[in-house]
């Protein structure tokens, strides 16, 4: 239930049913299709979208909300109530770090991609929290110019000297406040609707070797340094959207982030 500090309008009675049967019918969808034994994640994406169809959701068990600018996430997060663990998922900016950082219930930044933001974001975590603030680092398993991240890595790449790689190492030890928990990716659209049901993704597959390769340099490297998930100790994958996250959760991700499938097409930005 909401926290008697939600100051958020409610949601009518029709938007609250129509909101529990999305979001119901996604949380079928990602149970058919995870793994034997996996427990994904659902993050709810609601950029664009009103506190109340939150609220509606929150109402329903979803704990987990994926933003993707930094004012929206600051004034949703202000009035919504603190259990809700919210995911950053846009593109992040060092001068942005402060801000993010002092959300209370700020749960992961899922698209680190550069070690100056990421000593933008350690500097900025406030001494009163109590857990490490996780982050992914992002991955453009697609190469399109249009999308951020850091190169995948391949079969022949010394891992210490990628910049993914690097990153890592920064993160692990010069950033205490951090967790490196995993590795998020946007897939290209392009190919998750043109892949029939038995194909590979190509995207995720590179996505999960790059998983390997990393996780095997740092447990000879840096056993000694926390990184991955709290219990499994294992690198985590974010990865599938609405259009894709069936193929995401087939091919082993972790968390997959779905907003369209959930709260109905989005608005266009005022500009």
């Amino acid at each position: 239930m909401a926290s008697s500090s939600t100051s958020v309008v409610q949601p009518t009675i029709e938007r609250a049913q129509e909101l529990g049967e999305a979001l119901a019918e996604i949380r079928v969808r990602v149970r058919s299709a995870a793994l034997p034994g996996a427990t994904p994640t659902l993050v709810a994406v609601s950029k664009y979208k009103p506190p109340s169809d939150i609220l509606a959701c929150y109402e329903h068990e979803q704990y987990d909300f994926g933003e993707n600018y930094v004012q929206e996430l600051v004034d949703k997060a202000a009035g919504l109530p603190h259990e809700i663990r919210w995911h950053f998922i846009g593109t992040l900016q060092s001068n942005k770090a402060k801000i993010l950082a002092s959300i209370p219930n700020l749960y992961c930044i899922q698209t680190l991609a550069s070690a100056k933001a990421a000593s933008a974001l350690d500097k900025a975590v406030p001494e009163s929290r109590d857990t490490a603030l996780r982050v992914l680092l992002q991955v453009n398993t697609s190469g399109e110019a249009n999308k951020s991240g850091l190169l995948p890595l391949g079969e022949e790449v010394d891992v210490a000297a990628s910049d993914l790689g690097q990153l890592a190492i920064h993160v692990v030890k010069k950033c205490p406040r951090l967790r490196l928990e995993g590795l998020m990716t946007i897939g290209s659209l392009e190919q998750s609707l043109s892949i029939s049901e038995t194909e590979k993704n190509a995207d995720f597959e590179k996505l999960k070797e790059t998983r390997g390769k990393l996780e095997e340099y740092l447990a000879k490297n840096h056993a000694d340094s926390p990184w991955g998930h709290e219990t499994s100790g294992n690198l985590v994958l974010s990865m599938g959207m609405s259009s894709d996250f069936e193929a995401a959760l087939k091919a082993g991700s972790d968390i997959v982030r779905v907003g369209t499938g959930i709260f109905g097409e989005r608005p266009k930005k005022a500009t």
